[in-house]
C-alpha cells in the first residue's frame, strides 16, 4: 500500500544485484514521492531496465565504490538534482572463497575494498549533507559471515564484520544529528543465479531452520523499515535475517 513518502531521494549501490534491485522497487511503490538512484559499476542491464519501468523517478547513475572522487560525484549529482539525500543503502559488495592458506593477496584486498572500504567511502560521502539536513538514514547491507564466520571466507566474513563495527561506531556519532546508522545480515538470499541450481537451493535450504531460502524482498522490507519514520530510534542495530541459522 502507497504511503506519503518519508524521504525525497535514496541512494542503493549494487543495483543490479537481487537485494538491490528489491531494495529499489519496495522505495519506488512503498512512496510515490521518492527518486532512487541506482548506483552500478558495470553490470546495470536489470537496473537500466528498472529505471526505464520507472521513468522520471528512478535514475541510473555510475558509481565506482571503491573510488572517494566517484563518490563524491554522485552524492553532488544527487543533492543539485532533489536538493537533499535521505537515505543511503550500501549494498555493493563482492566475495571471492578460497581458504586462507591459498587466498591470492589480490583476492583479500579486493573483497576488503569493495565491502569496507566502500561501505567506508560511502558513509563519509553523504554524512555531511546529512548532517546539515539534521535528518539521514544509512543502512548498510553486512552479512551472516559477519556474526557466524564461516570456513573460506576470511577476507568475506572479516569485511563485513568491519562493517558491523563501523555501522555501531558511526551510530554514536551522528545520532545527535538525527542520522541513523543500522546494519542488516541477511543469510541464504535467493538470486537469479541461484534460482536457476534447483539443486543448490536445496541443499542450502536444508542448513536453515526454516527450510528456505530469504526472498530479497524480505530484506528490502527490512530496509523499509529502518528507512522510514518509524526507525527513528533504531540506530546502531544488527539485524539478522538468516531463518534461524543463528
Amino acid at each position: 500500500m502507497n504511503e506519503p513518502s518519508p524521504v525525497s531521494s535514496v541512494l542503493v549501490t549494487g543495483a543490479n544485484g537481487s537485494i538491490g534491485l528489491a531494495c529499489a522497487r519496495m522505495f519506488l511503490q512503498s512512496w510515490p514521492g521518492a527518486r532512487v538512484y541506482l548506483g552500478c559499476r558495470a553490470a546495470r542491464v536489470q537496473a537500466a531496465e528498472l529505471a526505464a519501468e520507472f521513468a522520471g523517478r528512478c535514475e541510473l547513475v555510475s558509481l565506482e565504490v571503491t573510488d572517494a572522487e566517484s563518490w563524491a560525484a554522485v552524492v553532488q549529482r544527487i543533492v543539485a538534482a532533489s536538493g537533499r539525500l535521505d537515505v543511503l543503502v550500501n549494498n555493493a559488495g563482492q566475495h571471492r572463497d578460497a581458504l586462507l592458506a591459498t587466498m591470492p593477496l589480490e583476492d583479500w584486498h579486493a573483497v576488503l575494498a569493495t565491502n569496507l572500504t566502500g561501505t567506508f567511502l560511502g558513509c563519509r560521502a553523504v554524512v555531511r549533507t546529512m548532517l546539515a539536513q539534521r535528518h539521514g538514514r544509512i543502512i548498510n547491507i553486512a552479512s551472516l559471515s559477519a556474526l557466524l564466520a564461516p570456513a573460506g571466507q576470511t577476507n568475506y566474513a572479516a569485511a563485513k564484520a568491519g562493517v558491523v563495527a563501523l555501522t555501531q561506531a558511526l551510530a554514536k556519532e551522528v545520532a545527535r544529528a538525527g542520522i541513523t546508522v543500522n546494519a542488516l545480515c541477511p543469510g541464504y538470499v535467493m538470486t537469479a543465479a541461484l534460482a536457476q541450481d534447483p539443486a543448490q537451493v536445496a541443499e542450502l535450504a536444508k542448513r536453515v531452520p526454516a527450510r528456505r531460502l530469504g526472498r530479497p524482498e524480505e530484506v528490502a522490507a527490512a530496509v523499509r523499515y529502518l528507512a522510514g519514520p518509524d526507525a527513528a530510534y533504531t540506530t546502531g542495530a544488527v539485524l539478522k535475517l538468516d531463518g534461524g541459522i543463528f
